[in-house]
């Protein structure tokens, strides 16, 4: 399997805190990491991990964050001869914070991902046209997400689109997607809508009727939701008990997208990429909770997960 991300990568500065502060407050933290990261980079060593011969295109900084996110990469598996290094310019920092029940909550500033640009994409054509996939997400320029759906349609490459973080005015670009893969809120900011005016099912059919191929809705403990062909159908999630959910849905899309150039029905699919998601649960930081293909089958073979 080929896979090319095109997106972002960010050093996650990571805080363990007993909840999350209030306006004003101060809040004691502790277990302070850094931990390479950025959806982009997650997806990419997810897919790694996996299985899938991966490549990555995106920008870092020529600071010592960006070297170490380059080598963090390598070390995993990605080839990243099209990530180049912008002098000048900080990498992505994302600033976390993970609260006693494994929930965060996330500050992220676009340093050098925001200078990965339409041009960047045109450069790299021949990769997009070899793969059997391309992911992105919206952690880089809008015009940039537009240029890789719209070159991966001419050269016949289907693309999976990680709708976050939701942005303002909304990318129309990403209906062109051949799967898009939001969570809850960033579908209602597809839509035009505030987060719980409908139901995930609803959202889902509704970003399916503007033009992806299909739309698979992360809703979290509710598990995920697969509109196509005029139909959405429910897939639950697994019980767990979650360690930090930075990443969850990167772990999802990347085993999702594995799955779809599988070829494996799009309902199973989702049930292997609930598993990914459930096991990036479990252990803190972003790539280093990505599942292997190896931890996802001993999951879903555990008698409790059922058929």
């Amino acid at each position: 399997m080929r896979i090319l991300v095109i997106g972002s990568v960010n050093m996650d500065v990571v805080a363990r805190v007993d909840h999350m502060p209030a306006a004003g407050e101060n809040v004691r933290g502790w277990d302070l990491a850094t931990i390479p990261g950025g959806k982009g980079a997650n997806q990419a060593v997810a897919c790694a991990r996996l299985g899938a011969e991966t490549r990555f295109l995106g920008r870092v900084g020529d600071d010592a964050f960006g070297t170490r996110l380059r080598d963090e990469l390598d070390a995993a598996g990605v080839r990243t001869d099209a990530v180049r290094t912008v002098a000048g310019c900080p990498s992505g920092v994302a600033l976390i914070m993970v609260d006693a029940r494994g929930q965060n909550s996330i500050v992220v500033t676009a340093g050098t991902n925001g200078r990965l640009g339409p041009d960047d994409v045109d450069a790299a054509r021949d990769l997009v046209a070899q793969a059997q996939a391309v992911i992105l997400q919206l952690e880089v320029p809008p015009e940039t997400v537009a240029r890789a759906i719209g070159l991966a349609r001419e050269v016949g490459t289907p693309t999976i689109v990680d709708a976050g973080p939701p942005r303002s005015p909304v990318d129309e670009a990403v209906f062109g997607a051949t799967l898009l893969t939001p969570n809850e809120a960033e579908a209602a900011s597809l839509l035009g809508l505030r987060p719980g005016d409908r139901p995930p099912d609803h959202l889902a059919a509704a970003l399916a009727a503007r033009g992806p191929r299909a739309v698979v809705l992360k809703a979290g403990e509710r598990g995920a939701f697969v509109a196509q062909a005029g139909r959405c159908e429910h897939v639950p999630a697994f019980d767990i008990d979650p360690v930090d959910t930075t990443a969850a849905g990167d772990a999802f899309t990347a085993a999702l997208a594995i799955e779809y150039v599988k070829g494996t029905d799009l309902v199973a699919a989702t049930r292997a990429a609930n598993a990914a998601g459930a096991l990036a649960c479990l252990r803190l930081g972003a790539q280093p909770s990505m599942p292997t293909a190896e931890e996802i089958a001993e999951f879903l073979r555990a008698p409790t997960r059922g058929v």
